[in-house]
């Protein structure tokens, strides 16, 4: 799957525990239903054949709704599953070896909190680049120093590839995230955990929060 930029505007990232009470399967079934373009696996403690399960799942209930499933660090899980793609970190393996087990078709996304990590990405094979994070998050305890939104917009501006930010967001930020120059924001609590999913992922870009690009 080619990775169009409009697919990052409102990435979903799931949490087990925050989806504890309807299920991750079920959070994001109602989540893509209020309009989130795409979706990350992300389960740390999960070994590779759970993730693969979930993953398939995950497939089955966007099957036809054009919104990509990614699986955060776990390529060989990503490939298993015919996941569209996989996210991985700076600490994650090489790039050019998540390539390698992706293959060419698939969507490659790479975290970046530095604008020198953002340049080191130039010769790199990857589809879109997550920077941040933006401000301090709980569901990530060992983040980087949070980069605010002009730090972002720095980062932004060190790459021409599609741009995902990341970090302590929900929908009071949708519009400054656009305005830093990021094609969308990746959220995690602000719809995971929630008592209505579908709710809480079309509260962002609502006419409150939109602004024109």
């Amino acid at each position: 799957m080619a990775l169009r930029r409009e697919a990052l505007r409102l990435y979903l990232v799931t949490d087990p525990v925050l989806c504890a009470d309807l299920g991750v399967v079920e959070t994001v079934r109602r989540a893509v239903a209020g309009g989130v373009t795409m979706v990350q696996l992300r389960d740390k403690q999960a070994s590779t054949q759970e993730r693969v399960s979930l993953a398939r799942a995950l497939m089955q209930v966007l099957d036809g709704t054009g919104v990509p499933l990614i699986v955060n660090d776990d390529v060989d899980a990503a490939v298993a599953a015919s996941a569209d793609g996989a996210h991985i970190g700076q600490s994650d393996g090489a790039p050019e070896r998540a390539r390698a087990l992706l293959g060419p078709d698939r969507i490659l996304g790479l975290s970046c909190e530095t604008t020198e990590r953002v340049a080191a990405t130039r010769n790199l094979d990857v589809d879109y680049l997550g920077l941040g994070p933006v401000f301090a998050t709980g569901t990530k305890a060992d983040h980087e120093q949070p980069t605010g939104l002009a730090g972002l917009a720095a980062l932004v501006a060190a790459t021409d590839l599609p741009t995902v930010a990341i970090g302590g967001l929900n929908a009071r930020h949708g519009a400054d995230v656009l305005a830093a120059g990021a094609d969308g924001l990746c959220v995690v609590s602000a719809i995971c955990g929630q008592p209505d999913p579908r709710a809480a992922a079309a509260s962002f870009f609502t006419d409150r929060h939109e602004v024109s690009r």
